[in-house]
């Protein structure tokens, strides 16, 4: 058995075109190491693996919580398909094995970095999906990621905010969120603190609460609170 039909037998999924699949496993140092013979690495297709999962996520949840409002729909997906969970799925299925690296990357632990797996899984989905159709793509996304959830999603009201806000911002290296406490007010033994969180610069969201830490995260939850809003206007 060839290392892709292996792979393929994890996926449950059989690649028509297994030229798709090389592609989503061949990372960007590799490719860089042999552009003589135009190999194409998977960035593209990460590209599009996320916008897939994106989708097929939020259509998951929107069925399965009809009760919950846009602020906890949003935090449960950037739950379900941030780079922790993507590179648990790549771990169950030996992924990391398959991929094809540049030398300096293949020394420097590449093949089990989060970062690079969480890519390689996302790119997989549209490998899938180029290949298949969405269904295919979707019938994989809920096999790797969605099955375990099908009856408790995770819940997010006790959620660390300020974990799921970082998953969002993160995704964009150019942008720099940072806290800051605005007030302060109170004995000691009863103080109210008031923060807020920025990126780039600009105000997201600000909260209260009885520490700094707590008023964090009440600054963290008003940011995706407003972020939910803008991305369904």
């Amino acid at each position: 058995m060839s290392a892709v039909q292996e792979l393929e037998q994890k996926l449950q999924y059989t690649f028509r075109d297994p030229s798709l699949l090389e592609q989503a496993l061949c990372h960007s140092s590799f490719a860089n190491e042999h552009r003589s013979r135009h190999i194409q690495s998977n960035e593209r297709l990460e590209f599009l693996g996320d916008s897939i999962l994106g989708v097929v996520t939020a259509e998951f949840l929107y069925r399965q919580r009809p009760d919950w409002p846009e602020g906890e729909l949003t935090r449960s997906r950037a739950a379900l398909v941030c780079e922790k969970s993507l590179y648990g799925i790549a771990l169950e299925i030996g992924l990391g094995e398959h991929l094809r690296l540049g030398r300096g990357e293949e020394t420097g632990g590449g093949r089990t970095r989060p970062s690079i797996l969480a890519d390689a899984v996302e790119a997989v989905l549209a490998a899938v999906y180029l290949d298949g159709g969405m269904e295919a793509a979707s019938a994989l996304i809920h096999r790797c990621l969605l099955g375990g959830f099908r009856e408790e999603v995770p819940e997010t009201r006790n959620q660390d905010y300020k974990t799921v806000l970082q998953e969002l911002i993160q995704h964009n290296p150019e942008h720099v969120m940072t806290y800051g406490l605005l007030d302060e007010q109170g004995p000691d033994h009863a103080k109210v603190f008031t923060m807020e969180v920025r990126v780039n610069g600009k105000q997201l969201g600000r909260g209260t609460g009885r520490s700094k830490k707590e008023a964090e995260q009440a600054a963290a939850k008003a940011a995706l609170e407003l972020l939910s809003r803008d991305n369904a206007s």
